[in-house]
């Protein structure tokens, strides 16, 4: 999607329903500044905002996604373009949200590892190394708990007896056991356990 589009789409369509930022950011109860953001196309309505915004400016949710009123081209291929744009820009989202995930696994194992050796070099053996070790431990978890959230939050775990592609909550996939970025899960569908391995997409291999 082209944000400025958009952002040109939003700018003209409420001037000419002669609307001022700050009275659109009231109607749709957010403040001017992020108004602003929209038109310099440095941003998104939620999307619990489009149909409200789609309304005040009396635009399609389409025309406003595709930052343009609607030509001689057919609405069908609008949406299919606009379906496709959208699965991009989720598919990059998800590729980063992923190296994300594995670049803060990747600090905190060498960060500890690292504490791990200062500790036993520097620190006379005996309760005060014993303390330090155990804060480093918890100090450790608090950015694997994060890249678990991360890991979660994008593509799903595809269960190995029946293929169906399963999508738990946080603290299902925090209690099951794991083998990197494989679960022992429960699937819903054939109400089996099983190790399920973590797909980001449709066409991942099975």
């Amino acid at each position: 999607m082209d944000y400025n589009k958009i952002g040109n789409l939003i700018m003209a369509e409420r001037k000419a329903k002669k609307l001022t930022q700050a009275k659109l950011a009231e109607q749709l109860f957010v403040s001017e500044k992020t108004i602003s953001k929209w038109e310099n196309g440095n941003g998104l309505p939620d999307t619990n905002l489009l149909p409200k915004l789609c309304e005040i400016l009396d635009i399609s949710l389409n025309e406003l996604l595709c930052g343009e009123r609607n030509t001689g081209e057919s609405d069908s291929d609008n949406k299919q373009q606009l379906l496709l744009n959208m699965a991009k820009e989720l598919e990059d989202k998800n590729k980063l949200i992923w190296k994300c995930m594995w670049i803060i696994m990747a600090v905190s194992v060498i960060s500890l590892l690292g504490g791990l050796y200062l500790i036993s070099v520097f620190v006379t053996e005996g309760v005060w190394q014993l303390v330090m070790i155990l804060v480093l431990g918890v100090v450790f978890l608090v950015p694997c708990f994060f890249a678990l959230k991360l890991e979660v939050s994008v593509g799903a775990y595809r269960c190995k007896k029946c293929g169906s592609e399963i999508v738990p909550t946080y603290t299902q996939a925090l209690n099951a056991m794991h083998m990197g970025t494989t679960r022992y899960l429960k699937c819903p569908h054939c109400n089996k356990r099983t190790w399920c391995k973590k797909v980001l997409y449709k066409d991942d291999e099975k």
